[in-house]
Order: structure tokens, then sequence, then C-alpha cells
């Protein structure tokens, strides 16, 4: 759930949802999205030999704005929730599927109200000072982005957008992470930058 170092000279494991998310090696993973039956959003997630890692679901047009990330075995792996009628618009992730407090593991929100390039801030729970712990940065006219831990980019996600794909209501990113970067947490902002 925080930040952990491993100590000496070696490059810390950034482990925001869990360790076992944090590969030894740089990952390529592909995200593809498919909109089902106009109100609900369905996300898998596969490695590079091809098995889901990941699998996403949540409603499109609902008030409440929730996304389930679940692990190949329909495990909660985390909950995202947009925070409704809040500005700058804010997202909280929580541990597991229950929404309770104890449970939240960071928010996600706009850097500023009036944006030239997409920017979101990522304040874990612990962190009591203005300064995020993580930022995203990208396009106003692209989905893709990159994830910032101070001024190292630790992942980025590549749109691959085609209008047949779209027209369908399916859309594919490649996710790009450094090694022992959690990439549940990257796929996690992902749905939050796309919602």
């Amino acid at each position: 759930m925080a930040i952990q170092g491993l100590g000496g000279d070696e490059d810390p494991i950034i482990s925001v949802i869990g360790d076992q998310f944090c590969l030894p090696y740089a990952a390529e993973l592909v995200v593809k999205k498919k909109v089902q039956a106009f109100s609900n959003a369905h996300y898998d997630v596969y490695g590079s030999t091809g098995n889901i890692l990941l699998q996403i679901d949540g409603s499109v047009w609902n008030l409440e704005r929730k996304r389930v990330m679940r692990d190949p075995a329909g495990l909660p792996v985390l909950t995202m929730r947009e925070k409704a009628f809040t500005l700058p618009y804010r997202w909280l992730i929580y541990q597991g599927e229950d929404l309770y407090r104890k449970n939240q593991i960071c928010t996600v929100r706009l850097s500023q109200a009036l944006q030239i390039k997409r920017q979101l801030d990522v304040f874990l729970v612990g962190n009591q000072t203005k300064d995020s712990d993580f930022h995203v940065t990208g396009s106003l006219s692209s989905l893709s982005f990159k994830v910032y831990k101070g001024n190292t980019v630790i992942a980025e996600v590549i749109h691959n957008f085609k209008w047949q794909s779209f027209c369908k209501g399916k859309e594919s990113f490649m996710v790009r992470v450094q090694p022992e970067v959690d990439y549940a947490f990257i796929v996690a902002l992902l749905i939050v930058i796309i919602k």
C-alpha cells in the first residue's frame, strides 16, 4: 500500500496496490476496452504472453461512477469511485471492493481546473503535504500519458486509436511499466483517465 525501498543502490519497489503486481523486469501490457450494451465498460489487461492479468468492470452512465478491478480468479483487487460533484474532479481508490475509509489507498484529482495539458495528481492516503506522490501528464487531444514519481517516468500509456474499433465501442492501450513498478496501480490510473 505504501512505497517501499529495497535499500542500498537498488531501485525502490513502487508498490501501491500490492507487491504481487510489481515485476522485476520492464513490462508491456495491453489493455482492451469494450463497451457492452451502452451501459457497461469492460477492460481486459493482458501480459506479454497473452495471459489475462486483470479485469475491470463498471457502469458507464450510472451516477455512482464505480469500477472494480479483479484478478484472473475473479477476486476484487481494488475499487475506483468518482467523487460526485467535486471541483476539481476527483477519484478515490480503495483496496478490495468495500468503500470504507480504512480501505482507501489514494486520491486522484485534476492538478488544475483549467488545463492546456491533461494533468492529474495522485496523493497516497498517508500524505499530509500539498505535494503529490505521483503526477500524470498527457495531451488533451489523446488518451496517451506518462506517470511520474518525482522527475522520473515510471510508466507510459499509449492509446492505439482506430476509428473502426472506436465505432464498435472498442479501444486498445499499450502500457509500458518500469521494473518494480505496480502495474495494477498504473492500470487504475488509466481507467480513471479514460473514465
